[in-house]
């Protein structure tokens, strides 16, 4: 299914294979050979995504850019079944294992592996040729890697980070954070209304 968003449309190449249950929404550019498969959703809220050639985009996925942080993805990159990619930007040869989640403002170096349920946290960068062991947590920039047991070390980087202030402009201390988080970003996502079915 494709959708125009805020008066943009898909544009994908010739070459490329779209399963007919995979939504793509709004200034989203698919390459020459790319395959998205069942049940992913490409969708840009605000800001573009663009998938190089040769990527594959699997089952169930959900990738999404905003106004604040655009995607791009090189070419060659395997995007594995249920990966959560927000507002990032991957480079080339590229493997993102199944149940991986990348953060808005993240950086992934070419020929990079997050592996099976890691995670890239927010605004933190991996250099070309990492490895994110199954289950191990990215953060910061340069990424420290972690394994998750770690917590108090990996939330002692992802908290300057500021999540809910890059992300959403909210300072993580207001008293009411997840009122104005829901309603401002509510707000946002009501702009579907008005998407345009184009297939």
């Amino acid at each position: 299914m494709q959708f125009e968003h805020l008066g943009a449309r898909p544009r994908i190449h010739p070459a490329a294979v779209i399963s007919p249950t995979a939504v793509i929404s709004g200034d989203v550019t698919i390459g020459e050979d790319c395959q998205v498969l069942h049940g992913a959703v490409i969708t840009a809220e605000g800001g573009p995504i663009t998938l190089g050639t040769n990527v594959i985009v699997m089952e169930n996925a959900l990738i999404r850019a905003s106004a604040a942080n655009a995607v791009h993805i090189g070419d060659h990159t395997l995007v594995g079944p249920m990966v959560s990619l927000s507002g990032a930007t991957v480079g080339d040869e590229v493997f993102l294992a199944t149940g991986t989640r990348v953060f808005n403002g993240a950086r992934i170096g070419e020929r990079s592996e997050v592996r099976i349920n890691a995670v890239v946290h927010l605004r933190s960068v991996l250099p070309p040729d990492s490895v994110v062991p199954i289950g191990w947590v990215a953060v910061g920039d340069p990424a420290q890697i972690l394994p998750a047991e770690r917590h108090e070390q990996i939330w002692a980087a992802q908290k300057e980070l500021d999540f809910p202030g890059y992300v959403f402009g909210i300072d993580r201390e207001t008293p009411d954070l997840m009122v104005q988080l829901t309603e401002r970003y509510g707000r946002s996502l009501a702009r579907h209304e008005r998407d345009i079915r184009l297939d």
